[in-house]
């Protein structure tokens, strides 16, 4: 039978102490994750940022007289000058702002989300430095303070529900916390849940993060400067299958999309805490909670491991290839077939007691 720690002694934290001072030590050396030796077209891998836009990336020319790339060369002006005018006035304005400004000129939203992309690429910049914000849809709770950029004060602590992740990471301030760790949710689902189960109280003072699936850009901010800021053990609780681990390398090495500002997003110093393939064995998940994996699950799988990460995280690799010999993948929700609350009452807890992550 598991042990389930009954109270928060002061033993209890012992492990997540001692995996601190670990990350500390090896932030004041420089030392990072054994060196990789893969690329990848456009984008560098290193171990202390993750993956990174190269100097000698295919580049794209646009010039304003080809008929071919007139129009796309206009709405870059366009949005130039839309931009010039926020940074001019101090306002800040979200993509979507830009779109309705004139959604007959710009087609669609995504037209707007590739020229601003280009344009930060372009100059090198992040996207709050061109006065343009994305619209958050993730959450935080938990044993966190801080201050907004207009003053107002915010609390994550309190009651069950959960906070909003601003829409301006880059503009809060005085954050204060006293937690041990940071956990961040592949899910919605799983987060209302471990809320539900006053998971955040149980396990106080800790963090909750979710992006609600793929991470939007104002959550792997927020991620990001929390571990900046303090240094705290930071893990992922995702679905045993390769959408899942595709979040948590999003979270930790970055995308390719994104490769150009990897230092203000990713947190290398991630740890996959759960749900590993391994577990669903070591628990003796019932098969029939388990689901087959589909062809583009096992295509999504061999481009992971292609990734030139994965020379460094043999657990990782290990993990992944068990899921692939199994043929079979699991959603956190597996576990309520052990019972309705076991991933907060067992799981997880004996997770961070016993150093359960890889």
């Amino acid at each position: 039978m598991a042990f389930v720690p009954m109270g928060l002694e002061a033993s209890f934290f012992d492990v997540l102490d001692r995996h601190r001072a670990f990350l500390l030590a090896s932030l004041s050396r420089g030392v990072g994750e054994p060196p990789s030796q893969g690329t990848r077209l456009a984008s560098r891998f290193e171990d202390s940022v993750g993956l990174q836009m190269v100097s000698h990336c295919t580049t794209r020319k646009i010039k304003s007289d080809s008929p071919k790339s007139v129009q796309k060369f206009a709405l870059i002006l366009k949005i130039l000058s839309m931009i010039y005018k926020l940074v001019q006035s101090n306002t800040y304005a979200t993509k979507r702002d830009i779109y309705y400004t004139n959604r007959q000129l710009f087609g669609n939203q995504t037209v707007v989300d590739s020229i601003i992309d280009d344009i930060s690429s372009m100059l090198k910049v992040p996207r709050w430095s061109l006065h343009i914000l994305s619209t958050s849809k993730g959450l935080i709770a938990g044993n966190l303070r801080y201050m907004e950029e207009d003053g107002t004060r915010v609390n994550c602590s309190y009651g069950a529900s959960a906070i909003a992740v601003p829409s301006n990471v880059h503009g809060i301030q005085n954050l204060i916390t006293d937690a041990k760790f940071l956990l961040i949710v592949e899910k919605d689902a799983t987060f209302q849940r471990l809320l539900d189960d006053n998971f955040c109280s149980k396990m106080s003072p800790c963090i909750m993060v979710t992006g609600k699936g793929v991470p939007d850009l104002n959550t792997r901010l927020l991620v990001k400067k929390l571990w900046d800021l303090f240094h705290i053990p930071a893990f992922t609780l995702v679905d045993a299958d390769p959408h899942g681990i595709e979040i948590m390398c999003i979270y930790k090495y970055g995308s390719m999309s994104m490769s150009f500002d990897a230092h203000n997003l990713t947190v290398p110093a991630i740890r996959w805490l759960g749900l590993l393939p391994s577990d669903i064995k070591r628990l003796n998940v019932p098969k029939d909670s388990l689901i087959p994996l589909t062809k583009r699950d096992h295509m999504k799988l061999e481009s992971i491991l292609k990734r030139p990460y994965l020379n460094c995280q043999p657990f990782w690799r290990r993990e992944m290839e068990m899921m692939a010999n199994s043929k079979m993948k699991a959603e956190i929700q597996a576990l309520t077939s052990l019972s309705s609350d076991y991933l907060s009452r067992v799981y997880l807890p004996n997770k961070l007691k016993f150093g359960g992550w890889i």
